[in-house]
């Protein structure tokens, strides 16, 4: 396994520490963080499997650093999560597993149609996510949201990038909760898929964790900073800024698939 100052140059590993950080305040706030660290992870010459494994430990450090501040401000609701997490960690684990065996191509295609679906959905719904309309657990919505944390835990383990939008969007969409209170949630329930797909990757021996370790630390603190500004700043903040990540996110994907 390479180690963490023998695969890149000094210049490198400083780009990689800002990349990161950015990225995990990016995400702390709306989401799509992914799409920012992996890319400059891959830059550091690193098998991509390793890449994926490495970052996911990255992540999962980011993930505590905004959950602990979200949970902190009172912004979750751990009555709905506890029926969610158990999904979220059983697909995530599968998720990885299924990466391991075969090429994540296919899954492109879909993942592209689904930002650029849920990016016009959020723009034309122009009050949706701006006030906290839930109303408390139904069968409905547990049902929905059960299949939810099943299949998006399932893609956190098997690619990743995008897992929090789409977590945002689901706990607004299925409960309708505002932007707050779904990035709350949102980001606990990919912090136990994060952890169930870390330990995957470390079954698979998939992580440097030189690497993983000192980029950690600085996603901790970059996801820190974005939650207390998401927090601050409210709803109204986070869903402009959520839809350029989204659409940034879409972009990103279309122009690495087919350009």
């Amino acid at each position: 396994m390479l180690g963490l100052f023998t695969a890149m140059s000094f210049e490198n590993f400083i780009f990689v520490l800002v990349m990161c950080f950015i990225a995990s305040a990016v995400d702390a706030i709306a989401g799509g963080g992914g799409l920012i660290s992996l890319p400059a992870m891959i830059s550091t010459g690193l098998p991509i499997h390793l890449v994926m494994g490495t970052h996911k430990f990255s992540s999962v450090c980011s993930s505590i650093g905004s959950s602990l501040k979200f949970f902190t401000s009172g912004k979750t609701n751990l009555e709905v999560l506890k029926y969610l997490i158990g999904l979220n960690i059983c697909g995530a684990a599968f998720g990885v597993f299924v990466l391991t065996q075969i090429n994540d191509a296919f899954l492109e295609p879909l993942i592209i149609i689904l930002l650029v679906f849920m990016f016009f959905y959020m723009l034309f719904n122009k009050g949706i996510g701006v006030e906290d309309n839930y109303k408390g657990k139904t069968k409905k919505n547990m049902m929905q949201g059960a299949l939810m944390a099943t299949l998006i835990g399932f893609y956190n383990g098997f690619f990743g990038p995008g897992t929090g939008s789409f977590l945002t969007f689901a706990f607004i969409k299925i409960y309708g909760m505002d932007f707050i209170n779904s990035s709350g949630n949102s980001k606990i329930l990919n912090l136990t898929g994060n952890i169930a797909s870390l330990a995957m990757f470390i079954y698979f021996k998939k992580v440097n964790y030189p690497y993983a370790i000192a980029i950690g630390i600085v996603m901790f603190l970059g996801a820190q900073i974005g939650a207390k500004i998401a927090i601050a700043k409210g709803a109204k903040f986070i869903k402009p800024f959520f839809l350029v990540i989204t659409a940034i996110t879409a972009a990103k994907m279309i122009i690495t698939k087919f350009m």
